[in-house]
This record gives C-alpha cells, sequence and structure tokens, in this order.
C-alpha cells in the first residue's frame, strides 16, 4: 500500500499543469473567431433589414397599382399618393439612421393622357426609398425601387397621376 506523502507534491503537480501552454490555441482561436463572427452577423441582421424593407415597399406598390386600376381613393378627401404614404411604416416614412429618404409615391399611366379607355392603358405604381447601412464598412447607402402595373379597370376621377416612367 503506498502511502500519501504530503499536500505539496499534489500542489507541485497541479502548478506544473497550469504551466504548460496545451490549450492556448483554442483560447486564440475563440478571441479571433468572434471578431470574425461580429461582420457575418451584422451582413445577415442588415440584409433582413432591407429584404424587410423591400417587401413593404412590393406591398405599397401592389396596393397603389390596384387602387389607382380600379379607380378608389381610400384616404379621401386628400390623394391617393398621400394614402398610400400613410399607410408605409414609420421607419419608412421618416428618415432614420437606417433610412436615408423617406418613402416617395408616384402613380402614371402608359399612355397620355390617363384618362383613356379603360383596359387599353395600364397604371403603374412606384414606390422608392433610401437606405443605408451603417455598421458594415464598405457598402453605401442604395435606393430601393418597386413598382408594380396594372391594367386600368376605370377611368381615374378620383385621383391623379405622378411621375413618368423615367421616375423609377
Amino acid at each position: 500500500m503506498q502511502k500519501w506523502t504530503s499536500l505539496s507534491t499534489f500542489s507541485q503537480r497541479l502548478l506544473r499543469r497550469m504551466r504548460q501552454e496545451r490549450g492556448q490555441a483554442l483560447v486564440e482561436f475563440a478571441l479571433v473567431f468572434t471578431l470574425l463572427l461580429l461582420p457575418i452577423i451584422l451582413g445577415i441582421l442588415y440584409f433582413g433589414r432591407y429584404e424587410d424593407y423591400s417587401n413593404q415597399d412590393t406591398s405599397l406598390a401592389e396596393q397603389a397599382a390596384r387602387d389607382a386600376s380600379v379607380n378608389v381613393n381610400p384616404g379621401s378627401p386628400g390623394t391617393l399618393q398621400s394614402y398610400i404614404l400613410a399607410q408605409a411604416p414609420s421607419e419608412l416614412q421618416t428618415a432614420s439612421s437606417n433610412v436615408t429618404s423617406p418613402v416617395a409615391v408616384s402613380i402614371y399611366c402608359s399612355a397620355s393622357p390617363c384618362n383613356t379607355t379603360a383596359g387599353t392603358t395600364f397604371v403603374t405604381a412606384c414606390i422608392t426609398a433610401g437606405v443605408s447601412y451603417p455598421g458594415l464598412p464598405g457598402v453605401g447607402p442604395s435606393t430601393i425601387y418597386q413598382k408594380s402595373t396594372m391594367l386600368l379597370a376605370q377611368t381615374p376621377t378620383t385621383w391623379t397621376p405622378t411621375g413618368t416612367a423615367t421616375s423609377c
């Protein structure tokens, strides 16, 4: 039977193990990996935000084109464009840290004047908004353009066209 000599031999072995540098690479990798992972996570978040803004603009363009094609202005007595702007989320209505230029709405017809026979003219709604990515270096601001085109079902009497095909 072996006798346990003393606490000092145990502590000496423990100190000897603690002085070894095994595992140092793992600690360095963990520190560097978090710094490399941060831009990837920020990129994913900003891409998701950009897609959300794009989807919201697409929905607004579709709603504007549909309302204009069937000659409906739910925002009476205001303009159809002001009604569509009011439907936009508040962060797109005003410039902020991520939205550089607020959302703008233009509605126009494929033929001029727009009061031609229904069923032969197309109405197009264009929604634009400027966005930026403040956390990503080297990525400048960009503009989201979304448009929707529908066949004019009724001659427009409740809204007036604004903008042209070159504005979107």
